[in-house]
Formats: C-alpha cells, structure tokens, sequence
C-alpha cells in the first residue's frame, strides 16, 4: 500500500537538500540524505571512511540509524508509537496480543480465516517436547527463569533442525512455523521456569483457552483449584495488554541485538535468544524490576516519597521508571497500563502500598521544575511492575513477562533483514584508544 504525504510533508521534502557536505580541512565530501516516510532524515554515511579515512563517533548509537525499517515508528517528543502504522492506544483498545503480534510480523492486520489459523498454531505448538522437559532438571533451583528462557530457546532450534539450519533460504521456508512454535513455546518455557523454581508439578496447556489465559493457567493452577478464566477475566486481559504493549519498540537494545546475530544468517531460534540476553540486563528488560525494588526501599524507610525525590534531585537517589532513551514528552503506554492496573487492583479488591508512593512520586515529579525542565516523566515501566505484582507475578520473572510480549518484534525484525536484500553481516567500527606497537617482554626482565 503507497504511503500518503501530506501536502505540508510532501513540501518540506521536496524542498530539502538532496546531499549533505561534510568539510574535512580543506577537503569537501558529498553524501546522500534519506528520507523516512515520517519524515525522518539521515546522512548515509557508508562509502566515508573509503573516501576520507574518517568513519563517525556515536558512542551508544543514540544518532545512527542502523537499518531501515517498516515495523515500528517512534517519535519521542509527540509521543507516539505505532505499530505498522497503527496507533498503539487503538491496538490497546481493540486488539489482542496475537493479532498485533501477526501484524507486527507480517505487516497487515489479520483477515479472520488468518487470524483463526495463526491463533490456532500457536495453541497447538504449546507443549514441549518431553526431551526439552528434562533440561529444566539440569539449572539449579536458583537458576533466574531469564538464564533459562534464553538456553531452552535456543535448545528449541535442536528439535526442530528443519526449522534452524541457518541456510537463510530453507530457514526462511519455514518461517511462519517457526515463529507460531518460538511465541507458544515461550510462554511455556517462562511458566515451566516457574513451577520447577516453586518445587511445583508441570501443568499441562489448555487448547480451549486464549494465550494469556493459558499462560495463568500454566502458571498458576493448583490440582484441587485448576484456573478459571471467569474468575479472573481482568487479570488475563492485563496480562494480554501487558504483552500487546511490548510486541515492538523499534531499534532498542535487545532487537538490535537479535538483528546483529541475524546478520551472520543465524537461525531464528539463536537469534531470539540473543535478544534475552540483551532484555536481562536492568536498564532493559529488568527496568520494572527495578522499579519495585526503589518503591520496596522507600516504603521500608517510612518514607512517602517526598524524600527520595529530595534525594534524586541531589543525586543522591536514582529515580527509576522515569525518562527515557526515546520519549522526551510521555511515553504513550504509561496511561495505558495505569488504567488496566486500576481495572484488576479494583476487581481482586487488592490495594497496593506501593502504588501510593508511586502515585505521589509521579504527582511531585511532574510539579517539580527540576524534572519539568529534565523531561522526565514515568515511563511504562514505572506502573507495569505494580500490574505484574497484583497479578502475583514474582519479582524475578518480570523481565520473563517482558521477553514474552517483545517475541513479535525480534520475530519480526529477523524476517525483515532476512527477506531483504542486504545481506552483510554488522560489523561496527571503532576508536582504539590503547597502546601503540611495543615490543614482547621477556618475563626476567619485566618489573
């Protein structure tokens, strides 16, 4: 489908510069501009270090465009974050987790014979096979389920060799098997994780269930009081929205990471495992984490709040869940899951401590000229621990939760530079900072 410019849009490209010179002493360079359909602009870059020896500094990346791309758009000061270009608060209101997830994989929205077919081979490829059962026998009783959902996915690929070659052609074939198998089995893996980590039996999935019903059910259910989706019809459609809502972010930390590994024409299963890895650490994945245990901080030492935020602003504290590498106004997702929090504390009749303390965090941070002025505002991660932690989600499986909803969008980038027609592997460039050549010392005359 062409992509609509608006007359104002269609202006300003028309009349922009169609290079950029870049000035290096008394040598000028050209080099093209390109023009996202948003209106995003960028410098390609690629032939400057054959042309002048230079290549550009950009530590972290914040201002390199890494590839292009047809998944996700962000715009961090409106904002915004539109899945294939649907607004998220549609998706969020209209929406299931699985059809964003086909959406956001094959780049249109389900017909209903689509939507039937692909919801149906993710609910029949929920069991594991009984070989991959006995792995879990094999992490201590310790082991962190992230450890253990990025090994077991990888492990996946094994039993199914047809389906991870890493031959991009015959991998590619099986695709759309592959990617119904990795989104079923994940949350198998994270619920698995989690009843051996209990010391509690393995509980078979439910075909007659949705996918965040199954995932309770497989999670939660005792042999004398088996899951009842009736009872806990909010619970199941937080959880849905809690994934819905982390299906894509574009080129974050840990799909930058899966489409790295995919580069190297790794297969699909290696590459999803590679993006838990990334998600694991606590300025990713573990952000919300993190979050619960600052509100667990404040809370123990009698404090409401006010003078932790005395505390960041001195820089004695960190404030977690506010800011944001992206969104310098609000991060749309934030409102959404407020929302659906107050839905399931309200129906399991739940109050939670924490939730004031965040409250008048939020209340005092957003008043403050210091965070005005800073940009900083709660980000999802801020309220979605809070939802996690009503629904009885344990601390350590929160970034597992994460891994679970952002499984579309690894699935997706993948398929993206796998079906594209650049083919070479990542491979940065860097700015050696260490010793000039020195010759080997023998080790009698080292001191």
């Amino acid at each position: 489908m062409p992509r609509v410019i608006r007359p104002n849009q269609k202006q300003r490209l028309e009349s922009m510069d169609k290079t950029a010179v870049l000035k290096i002493g008394d040598d000028t360079y050209d080099f093209p501009i390109i023009v996202g359909s948003e209106g995003e602009r960028a410098v390609i870059v690629e032939k400057l270090r054959n042309q002048s020896g230079f290549i550009t500094f950009d530590e972290g990346y914040g201002n390199t465009g890494s590839c292009k791309s047809a998944i996700t758009f962000i715009d961090g000061e409106k904002g915004i974050l539109r899945y294939r270009g649907y607004p998220v608060e549609q998706m969020a209101e209209n929406s299931t987790f699985l059809e964003s997830a086909y959406l956001v994989i094959y780049g249109e929205l389900p017909t209903q014979p689509q939507l039937e077919d692909f919801e149906g081979r993710v609910s029949r490829n929920a069991g594991l096979h009984s070989d991959m059962e006995h792995h879990f026998e094999g992490f201590p009783a310790d082991a962190h389920p992230m450890a253990i959902m990025s090994a077991l996915l990888n492990s996946l690929g094994c039993f199914h060799p047809e389906m991870s070659s890493n031959n991009r052609k015959q991998d590619l074939e099986h695709f759309d098997d592959a990617a119904t198998f990795i989104i079923s089995k994940a949350r198998t893996i994270a619920a698995m994780s989690y009843r051996k980590k209990m010391n509690l039996p393995v509980v078979e999935s439910r075909q007659d269930l949705n996918y965040a019903e199954n995932f309770l059910h497989m999670m939660f259910s005792e042999s004398d009081h088996p899951y009842d989706p009736s009872e806990n019809k909010e619970a199941s459609r937080a959880v849905d929205l809690f994934f819905l809502l982390h299906a894509d972010h574009e080129q974050n930390c840990s799909t930058s990471t899966v489409r790295m590994v995919a580069s190297s024409h790794a297969n699909l299963f290696a590459s999803v495992s590679s993006g838990v890895c990334a998600l694991w650490g606590p300025l990713h994945g573990g952000a919300n984490t993190a979050v619960i245990k600052m509100l667990e901080s404040i809370r123990e030492s009698g404090d409401d709040g006010q003078l932790f935020i005395e505390g960041a602003k001195s820089g004695k504290h960190k404030l977690m869940g506010f800011g944001h590498r992206v969104y310098k106004n609000f991060d749309p997702r934030t409102k959404i899951i407020t929302k659906a929090l107050d839905k399931v504390l309200k129906t399991l009749g739940r109050e939670d401590p924490l939730l004031d303390i965040a409250r008048h965090l939020e209340k005092v941070a957003l008043s403050d000229d210091y965070f005005i002025k800073r940009r900083l505002y709660p980000n999802v991660d801020f309220y979605s621990g809070i939802l996690l932690r009503a629904i009885g989600i344990p601390l350590d499986m929160f970034p597992v939760m994460f891994a679970i909803g952002r499984m579309p969008g690894w699935i997706a980038n993948w398929k993206e530079l796998a079906d594209g027609s650049h083919s070479h592997i990542h491979r940065p460039r860097q700015i050696y900072t260490g010793s000039t050549t020195r010759d080997y010392v023998p080790m009698d005359k080292r001191s």
